[in-house]
């Protein structure tokens, strides 16, 4: 869903470099938002529940999480409309450096890739339940039946037939369904507590170590901190305290979505049973640059493909991307605001208050990225 609404935004974006006048109001604005960031994370915050101890406690961290994610949002739109750039990169290469642009753009073609290798775990999982439903009623298995045989083919007759071209606008018609489907999944899965014969109580356990170990699963989930400068920049009204309400609403939108699904999530599947819930620029249509294009996205899709077969895990793939999210939401953002503030016109008092503002996002980000980095090569080297 994260990626159908990359489609969107990228074509926002050079909507806006080829000098259109935006034309994006507040509820277009809005919606686009909620698409970037409704996703693939919904399905983990369950076990974020569990993991950081309970409701109250994932609740807690994820308000605290939320100031520095709005906090994000505004920077970057600020950022934004100092630099007169109109994309997540061009406005940290303006405002910080190269160097650090260069970085930036280094984590935003990982990041994608990671979301990619995250949205075929997602449909390995979902094809597994639909083949074990097959062999169990139907028919035994066969190799044409292996839930890896059908991730190939789902790969090779849908996502990159959509991959592929230069303009791919009828992806923004096919991600209302994205938007359709995490409703969906939140109402589902409150209707399926209440239809339990027996509510458990809710458990309260863990540590601040367990905690903090949830922080990558909400950035990745509430993570559209590379689209909003894109959206932000195609808007009617860029006025920023608009672009406050703006933020305020996509975020507590998803605040509302992510933690009925936890909440309920945790106490339907988590508490009974104790288990986990399993770039590159536009080339014109000539032949060399079309084929190059298809090559690549072929290279990309088969890669992330051969991941998501290996990788069944999506607590191990949320955990990375999670990290990465970090530059995304906490460190650059921070890094924009302390660059603008050496230059900007205010008043010593504000300056000094907005400038350690953001040293402090920085030294989060900071925390967090190295936090969840460690955890996932532990792990990863727990299981050789």
């Amino acid at each position: 869903m994260e990626e159908l609404a990359r489609e969107s935004i990228s074509l926002l974006a050079r909507s806006a470099s080829h000098s259109d006048p935006p034309r994006l109001g507040s509820f277009g604005a809005v919606f686009i938002m909620l698409k970037s960031a409704l996703g693939a994370g919904l399905l983990n915050f369950p076990w974020a529940f569990q993991k950081a101890g309970g409701v109250t406690t994932a609740v807690s961290v994820e308000l605290v999480s939320l100031v520095f994610l709005i906090s994000g949002l505004v920077i970057l739109g600020y950022a934004s409309s100092v630099s007169r750039q109109k994309t997540y990169q061009d406005v940290v290469r303006e405002v910080c450096g190269r160097a650090i642009g260069q970085l930036c753009e280094v984590c935003f073609c990982f990041n994608l890739f990671m979301i990619c290798v995250a949205f075929l775990v997602v449909v390995q999982d979902q094809l597994e339940k639909c083949e074990s439903t097959l062999h169990e009623r139907w028919m035994p298995y066969h190799w044409y039946t292996d839930q890896r045989f059908a991730l190939f083919v789902m790969c090779l007759i849908i996502i990159l037939p959509l991959s592929i071209p230069k303009e791919i606008g009828i992806q923004k018609y096919t991600s209302v369904l994205g938007t359709l489907a995490a409703t969906y999944l939140c109402v589902a899965v409150i209707v399926k507590y209440y239809l339990m014969d027996s509510h458990m109580a809710i458990l309260t356990l863990g540590s601040w170590a367990s905690m903090f170990s949830v922080v990558p699963t909400i950035c990745f989930g509430f993570q559209c901190h590379e689209a909003c400068i894109a959206i932000y920049s195609s808007m009617e009204n860029q006025k920023l305290t608009h672009w406050v309400v703006i933020s305020v609403i996509s975020m507590l939108f998803c605040l509302l979505i992510y933690t009925l699904t936890g909440v309920y999530g945790f106490m339907t599947f988590v508490i009974p049973k104790f288990e986990h819930l399993h770039i590159l620029r536009g080339w014109g249509i000539g032949s060399f640059e079309s084929r190059c294009r298809a090559l690549l996205t072929v290279i990309w899709i088969t890669i992330t493909l051969l991941i998501a077969m290996f990788v069944p895990d999506m607590g191990e793939v949320i955990s990375v991307i999670g990290g990465i999210s970090a530059f995304f939401i906490f460190i650059f953002p921070g890094l924009c605001l302390v660059f603008i503030m050496q230059n900007e016109p205010v008043s010593p008092r504000v300056r000094v208050v907005l400038t350690v503002w953001g040293i402090i996002t920085i030294v989060v980000g900071a925390f967090i990225f190295g936090q969840s980095t460690t955890i996932a090569v532990m792990e990863l080297l727990d299981k050789f």
